[in-house]
């Protein structure tokens, strides 16, 4: 089957809806599939404001259209809701060519806490965006009933999963710091809340892992924190072993992968208890989610590892992709014209 991806975030930016994109293109490719992707890297491109690393793609909906028409794919997914991914609705709803789209982000609170922009005004737009499509994949059940309660329709599931061989118990990092480590990894930014945790009194070291736009304002308000910068690969795996609990305080995010990487490392959860973490820890005993994070902290902190691993391990790629590939809507070839068949980039 050939599928078509189009997303403004992609490489080299490095975020879970990256992650998620990129490991499920890798696992529907080994099954055989033929899978391109038209992102930014195929363009000239802005940054976003505020937000440096993220490109916007200047095109328009010709420019996108094209590609889509030399690929000829038999199925397209609109994972963002960026220009790449209004260029690919317009010019598909023109067509009258089914696609699929999927809700990562929760853009309505983000730009509620960046520009005081009303989170109604924004889960407008984003509706108008999705019910274009013919099905919006949603992450997990809370994520469902929030877009449910705002009038998105048409919601299928799919599920995310964690590379539990590359993240599991090896070895820690040596940090030579005072126990126990509580640690963050991931991006920095103010959607993130990180305040939250960095100015709580707790015992041990607070250690963050990651970059962002405002990671040079915490480091400066939070000089006791130590600020490790970005890790990838094995390196990334013994940093997140050398944690004693991972702390997430985040209350926007959809999911969290860092949660699942972290519990598959055999590190428990500390974390509001709100969409992403109630989903991704939830009642599973890897973890503690309370509004009183300093006592989510204590008690996480000596949890078994192996209930942490567990929970896990139900969480396959496997199955995100048979999941992801299940909910695309076939596409009639003669929809395209066949003078060419080329690759998108």
């Amino acid at each position: 089957m050939r599928l078509l991806l189009v997303t403004d975030a992609w490489f080299p930016q490095l975020n879970g809806v990256v992650r998620t994109l990129s490991t499920v293109r890798e696992r529907l490719q080994h099954e055989g599939h033929e899978m391109a992707v038209i992102s930014p890297q195929g363009y000239r491109s802005v940054p976003c404001p505020t937000y440096a690393e993220i490109r916007l793609a200047l095109c328009t909906p010709g420019m996108v259209g094209e590609r889509i028409s030399q690929f000829a794919p038999d199925a397209v997914h609109i994972a963002t809701e960026g220009p790449l991914g209004w260029c690919a609705r317009t010019w598909l709803r023109r067509r009258g060519i089914p696609f699929t789209t999927s809700f990562h982000t929760m853009f309505p609170q983000y730009l509620n806490m960046r520009f005081n922009i009303p989170e109604s005004w924004v889960f407008a737009l984003l509706r108008k965006f999705h019910q274009g499509a013919t099905a919006t994949m949603y992450s997990t059940p809370t994520l469902r009933d929030l877009l449910a309660s705002h009038g998105f329709e048409n919601l299928l599931g799919w599920v995310r999963g964690v590379d539990t061989e590359m993240f599991h118990p090896v070895e820690p990092e040596p940090l030579d710091l005072p126990r126990p480590i509580s640690m963050y990894v991931g991006r920095m930014a103010v959607e993130k809340t990180l305040e939250d945790f960095l100015k709580l009194d707790i015992r041990g070291t607070k250690v963050m892992v990651g970059d962002g736009p405002q990671r040079a304002e915490l480091e400066r308000n939070f000089p006791e924190a130590k600020f490790l910068g970005p890790k990838y690969g094995e390196d990334l795996v013994r940093h997140y072993c050398a944690a004693d609990v991972f702390v997430f305080p985040s209350r926007t995010d959809t999911l969290g992968l860092v949660m699942l990487e972290a519990m598959a490392c055999g590190v428990p959860v500390a974390a509001f208890p709100v969409p992403g973490p109630n989903d991704v820890v939830g009642n599973s005993a890897a973890g503690v989610l309370d509004e009183d994070l300093v006592q989510a902290i204590e008690q996480a902190i000596g949890i078994d590892p192996e209930v942490c691993r567990t929970r896990a391990l139900e969480h396959s790629w496997d199955q995100s992709a048979h999941e992801f590939h299940a909910n695309l809507i076939p596409i009639q070839q003669a929809a395209f014209n066949h003078g060419t068949r080329g690759e998108a980039a």
